[in-house]
């Protein structure tokens, strides 16, 4: 023992002591840590069956008003989130449905308690082909006889697009439109690369194939440019029309009201007669309970859009009935994660519905910018085998088919794409990027390799020299010619023609019916009406393929990978597309057919 002033001093704790009692200790604080958060799991859980198990379809009141609020992501689908009835909706808010909000439309259409549709929120974020579905919806709704008001503090194009159907559209007195004309922006990544010392090898087919362009230029190419210029003023002059027909304003004045930029001040925009009233919130409910004929003390009954969809029961199985087969997202090779197209899991929905006899026709919604060649191909061999068994295929296209995404519904009996579709691209490509330059230069890490044949090496992260190019070269060349063909066959064209209007250029479904790639304008209701017309069906039931996707079972399949990538989405916000760009290349296996990834369309 140890003295100092006259105080006991502990002798010095031995580092074998302090090890053990550090150890002892992170060991007790675990196990401690782990009971209390089993406890709290086991009351969460509780909580949640007790929750689901008393809830019910809530009732919907007399003199209501759907409210539809533009303000989140709309995904093609929407997922069935058990957490909604309980107090933890706010924290696992699932991605609105594109399907939801269809369906949802077209049955307060015939709800005799459902008296308007309120559109809100004025950002519609999803793509226009997308919007296009929900603005025919919108005037069956009207149809009906019933009628359609929008109110907003600030309209995109494409919410005011969607507000143009309203018989009354308000904006608050501060707000604005962003009326002022389409921008396809592509952002490259070359001098960043060039910074990295990443060296990027390109092998493609097609004068027009502009995916690879971010990642070899600085800017469009002058064939990119035409295209991409063509389908701007094409999406343009349907918004345009469009909203011209609804507000009764002529083309030229929307024309020289976005070229002014005479939308970003209220009151111009209701001199001009893009709006009806300048309101604040408080007094657009007012409105609204006038048309109601409710007291002003008395509340407006809204239901909301994830509160009606649970009314919405699916069109049940029948004796003959229709499968709609849903594929979205990049096309993959082997499974999906049901937020893209993996050539295994899509195969197996499709062969899913045609070996059954009660199925007589398959709708596949496509809405994909492509992906793998190889997985392209596989999806449409499947098809093939189902119009072998006797099926009618009929193919609805969303904001994307295009490339990958053409790929796979040029098979079928017959297509329906929307005037705004991207699509066409019919294409092919390789990258194989280097990083040998970078880890040495930047990380000081070097490799050194020892091999049994000449090319033991090939395809490892190198650069390749002229002959292992010419490899490469020679097999986009043949997975082009193949496309070529598999367009030609399902199309009954020449596949001298299809060349000519491949090369990987990017169409609009209003072009794409000029050069024989779609047979029809429409929505997804038109695809399956043509379907029930071609399997020469009257009454007939629908089956959706693949079943919706449980939040839950979403999040307990997700790998580390794609929680950091969420995390990362939700830190960098829109400057994220520069991670996920520069993963996607580096990732990228395989022949590629596909459009460019980072194309933003304002």
């Amino acid at each position: 023992m140890n003295y100092y002033n006259n105080q006991r001093v502990p002798a010095p704790e031995s580092g074998s002591r302090k090890f053990w009692r550090i150890v002892f200790g992170s060991m007790v604080g675990f196990l401690l840590s782990s009971i209390v958060m089993f406890i709290l799991s086991i009351i969460f859980m509780i909580s949640i069956i007790a929750s689901v198990a008393t809830s019910s379809t809530p009732a919907v009141p007399s003199n209501s008003i759907l409210r539809i609020e533009l303000s989140g992501l709309i995904a093609e689908r929407g997922e069935k989130n058990p957490f909604e009835d309980t107090g933890f909706a706010e924290f696992t808010k699932a991605n609105l449905g594109l399907d939801d909000i269809l369906k949802s439309i077209d049955k307060a259409a015939t709800d005799p308690k459902i008296k308007a549709i309120s559109i809100e929120g004025g950002v519609a974020n999803t793509g226009l082909a997308s919007v296009q579905e929900i603005y025919s919806a919108l005037e069956r709704f009207k149809e009906s006889g019933k009628k359609v008001y929008a109110y907003s503090d600030y309209y995109s194009q494409k919410g005011y697009l969607l507000a143009s159907v309203a018989d009354q559209i308000y904006l608050n007195p501060l707000g604005m439109i962003d009326f002022k004309g389409i921008a396809m922006r592509t952002v490259f990544f070359k001098g960043l690369l060039d910074k990295m010392e990443i060296d990027v090898q390109v092998i493609r087919h097609g004068t027009f194939k502009s995916a690879v362009e971010p990642f070899i230029l600085d800017k469009m190419s002058e064939a990119n440019a035409e295209q991409m210029s063509l389908i701007a003023n094409q999406l343009w002059s349907v918004i345009t029309e469009k909203i011209a027909e609804k507000r009764g304003i002529s083309v030229d004045s929307l024309n020289q009201i976005a070229n002014k930029l005479l939308c970003f001040e209220a009151d111009q925009c209701q001199s001009l007669g893009m709006i009806d009233n300048l309101v604040y919130h408080s007094e657009y409910e007012d409105h609204l309970r006038i048309i109601l004929e409710v007291e002003k003390d008395k509340k407006v009954n809204y239901i909301s859009l994830n509160e009606y969809k649970k009314q919405v029961s699916s069109r049940q199985r029948a004796s003959e009935n229709i499968a709609v087969i849903y594929a979205f997202g990049d096309i993959v090779d082997g499974d999906g994660t049901g937020q893209n197209i993996g050539s295994k899991s899509l195969c197996k929905e499709i062969r899913k519905a045609y070996t059954q006899d009660d199925v007589k026709a398959i709708v596949l919604r496509v809405n994909s910018p492509g992906g793998s060649a190889m997985a392209s191909e596989a999806i449409w061999n499947e098809i093939e085998l189902a119009k072998k068994a006797g099926k009618v295929v009929v193919t609805s296209m969303g904001d994307y088919a295009a490339s990958g995404g053409y790929y796979i519904s040029c098979n079928s009996d017959w297509i329906v794409a929307q005037p705004t579709t991207l699509t066409g691209s019919i294409g092919v490509f390789g990258i194989v990027p280097s990083l040998q330059k970078m880890m040495k230069n930047k990380l000081g890490i070097t490799y050194d390799v020892v091999k049994s044949n000449d090319y033991a090496d090939f395809a490892t992260g190198r650069l390749m020299d002229p002959y292992e190019l010419n490899i490469l070269q020679k097999s986009v060349e043949d997975v082009y010619t193949l496309f070529t063909q598999r367009v030609a066959q399902g199309r009954g064209l020449d596949q001298s023609y299809v060349d000519e209007i491949g090369e990987g250029r990017v169409w609009s479904g209003i072009a794409a019916i000029e050069n024989k790639l779609v047979d029809q304008l429409g929505n997804i209701d038109d695809a399956i009406a043509k379907a029930a017309e071609l399997a020469e069906l009257t009454d007939y039931g629908i089956i959706e393929y693949p079943a919706p996707v449980n939040f839950l079972d979403k999040f307990f399949k997700q790998n580390n990978q794609t929680k950091i990538e969420m995390l990362l989405k939700e830190r960098f916000g829109e400057l994220y597309f520069a991670f996920d760009s520069m993963r996607y290349v580096t990732e990228m296996n395989g022949v590629q057919a596909r459009i460019p990834v980072s194309i933003t369309i304002d």
